[in-house]
């Protein structure tokens, strides 16, 4: 049988999804680490007790296209307000006169040469079981050496985006994996500071559509493989998931290899494909009933005990129906460790006794908050919706925020959370909330603003500014008045009600962009001009762990006891771009305004940047 592409022997195209990632993102993917800095305790060796005679997937197989798949591109971002430049030669400046003539652009370097447009890097990740046609962001940067003052309120245009490695010391890149383009938004909107190199650096939010699609597999072992292990793991997969076609019934496996059994994304884990791949790896290979029985009373009884419960979980849910009521007796555990992965694995199996203890998890233990909200959204019973509705109205930031994503994954219309668009730039989400009123806004995945609370009101301002274009001011005690200026052009005007997401209408109605409303309401909060919190992108606080109580922290410390982590990874539901670098803010609910970008301001070297060295011969 001829070998599966991941070995030793693998041909030369294997480069394209596994070279990329070691020479660009690293040879770990994200998606299998713990929401913890700290090395997590391994799932297999919390089981090392396990009862032999019984076979798991995962003592076969190991998971295929969990990584991240980095892309790079070089591209023209146009539209610029005198703050772009012409390229010095270079590969990159070649290597878009080569696009840019593909395109049919007529005098290319006279375009180039305009202080209106500027030469740029993108790049962009594609998550593990992308599909083509998803979106997912891309990120901006100028090139080392570049003269580009600004790319704010620049448009990305169209780039072709590929895979690129470093094969017998040479570059080689591989198919169009993904198209970009769209307006760019500057890092330095999310900041308070005037920051040079956030200028020139920035983010399309959602600007990438995928050109491919990108399979889950598992790999059988090299000592294991054969024709026979891969069809009874097949069979056990499918025995266990499976989809519906066209109105047909049929399995999520499907043996290709000796070596390898494609593996299709079951709908209830679709944001939490980490937890999808263990889940399946937990599943018993021909396991009779009766052995199936005794099991689960081992697993009942590790389940209850905190050290073992994240892996008995996960067993216990790779079984199904059959194990609800072993899961059950974990609810009523006084442990909260015993309680939330029981609660977690219930609600993969949308049993609606899942639903109470992981909204009252995700209000008050930080650490299991992101996991357990994952596990609402992926629920299809009422009871979900009820509990991450009533998410929405605590105080924490990054709950609320959370709640409203989960609610928008279970379904976008949903009038608690769908909102408008504003000129097919963002979307406006007006939540209803009796919590502390708080504006949120995106820098990731879609720009969007999302207001928490009753009408917002804007105290009638002497003047605030929305870009270098727009400015508002008071027009009398219950009118502002949206201005629009631009040299050489007659002023604009229109009148609103003092209400912010009125003001944000009329802000677009005039031409502002996304970044143009970002930069209102943080001048807005900077003034005292509204009354609420402003934050961005509450996304997972990482490195926490479960608070014990006074006594179980003595005991633990006395008897050497490691601080309790979750052993779960995060849920893809949060883990919004692999660049993002992790929190460490102590408090999640002083979430500041300024987030850092996703490197630090130290220029990137990029794969372009090497290539300018080796024909440099450095």
């Amino acid at each position: 049988m001829p070998q599966f592409i991941p070995t030793r022997r693998a041909p030369r195209l294997a480069w394209l999804s596994a070279v990329t990632v070691v020479a660009l993102v690293g040879c770990t993917s994200t998606l299998f680490h713990a929401s913890s800095s700290k090395t997590p305790v391994e799932l297999d060796e919390l089981s090392q007790d396990q009862d032999e005679s019984v076979r798991l997937v995962r003592d076969y197989v190991s998971p295929w296209g969990t990584n991240y798949i980095a892309l790079e591109g070089v591209a023209l971002v146009t539209g610029l307000a005198q703050t772009g430049s012409d390229p010095p030669p270079s590969a990159q400046r070649s290597a878009l006169l080569s696009e840019m003539q593909t395109h049919d652009v007529k005098n290319p370097n006279f375009v180039l040469a305009s202080s209106d447009t500027s030469m740029v890097i993108v790049r962009a990740f594609l998550p593990p079981g992308v599909q083509k046609g998803d979106r997912v962001d891309v990120e901006v940067r100028v090139p080392a050496r570049s003269e580009t003052r600004s790319l704010q309120n620049g448009w990305l245009m169209q780039a072709r985006l590929r895979e690129v490695a470093v094969l017998d010391n040479s570059l080689r890149t591989g198919r169009i994996s993904a198209l970009a383009e769209g307006p760019v938004t500057v890092d330095s909107v999310f900041s308070d500071n005037t920051d040079k190199v956030r200028e020139v650096r920035g983010r399309v939010l959602g600007g990438a559509v995928a050109a491919t699609s990108r399979s889950l597999g598992l790999v059988v072992r090299s000592d294991n493989h054969s024709v026979r292990t891969a069809t009874l793991i097949g069979a056990a997969v499918n025995a266990r998931f499976f989809i519906h076609d066209r109105g047909i019934k049929r399995g999520v496996a499907t043996p290709k290899r000796d070596n390898y059994i494609d593996l299709e994304i079951h709908p209830r884990y679709k944001h939490n494909l980490a937890r999808y791949m263990r889940v399946v790896r937990s599943l018993a290979i021909d396991e009779s009933p009766a052995d199936r029985v005794a099991r689960m009373e081992l697993l009942e009884r590790k389940l209850l005990e905190p050290s073992t419960a994240a892996p008995a979980a996960l067993q216990l849910e790779a079984i199904g129906k059959e194990a609800i009521r072993v899961l059950h007796v974990g609810l009523t555990s006084n442990d909260p460790e015993v309680r939330f992965y029981a609660a977690e694995a219930l609600g993969y199996l949308d049993d609606p006794a899942a639903a109470e203890p992981l909204g009252e998890i995700a209000a008050s233990e930080p650490a299991f908050r992101w996991h357990a909200i994952a596990a609402l959204s992926a629920m299809d019973h009422v009871s979900a919706h009820d509990e991450l509705s009533q998410l929405l109205h605590v105080t924490s930031a990054e709950t609320r925020y959370a709640a409203f994503v989960a609610l928008r994954s279970r379904n976008p219309m949903d009038p608690l959370v769908s909102g408008q668009m504003q000129g097919n730039l963002f979307s406006l989400h007006l939540v209803n909330s009796t919590g502390p009123p708080m504006f949120h806004v995106s820098r990731s995945r879609r720009p969007e603003v999302v207001l928490f609370g009753a009408q917002h009101r804007l105290d009638s301002p002497a003047f605030l500014y929305a870009g270098k274009q727009i400015m508002l001011r008071a027009d009398g005690p219950d009118r502002i008045r949206v201005i629009r200026f631009v040299a050489g052009e007659e002023n604009r005007e229109v009148t609103c009600p003092p209400v912010v997401d009125e003001a944000i209408r009329k802000i677009v109605e005039l031409g502002g962009s996304y970044a143009d409303v970002v930069q209102f309401l943080q001048e807005a909060k900077a003034k005292n001009y509204i009354n609420a919190r402003l934050v961005v992108d509450a996304l997972p606080v990482w490195g926490r762990e479960h608070l014990r109580s006074a006594s179980e922290e003595t005991e633990a410390k006395a008897s050497g006891e490691p601080e309790r982590q979750v052993a779960n990874p995060l849920p893809d539901l949060f883990e919004f771009d692999p660049a993002v670098s992790k929190r460490t803010q102590d408090s999640e609910d002083e979430l500041p305004f300024d987030i850092p970008s996703s490197k630090d301001d130290k220029p990137q070297e990029h794969w372009w940047s090497r290539l300018d060295s080796w024909l440099k011969g450095n």
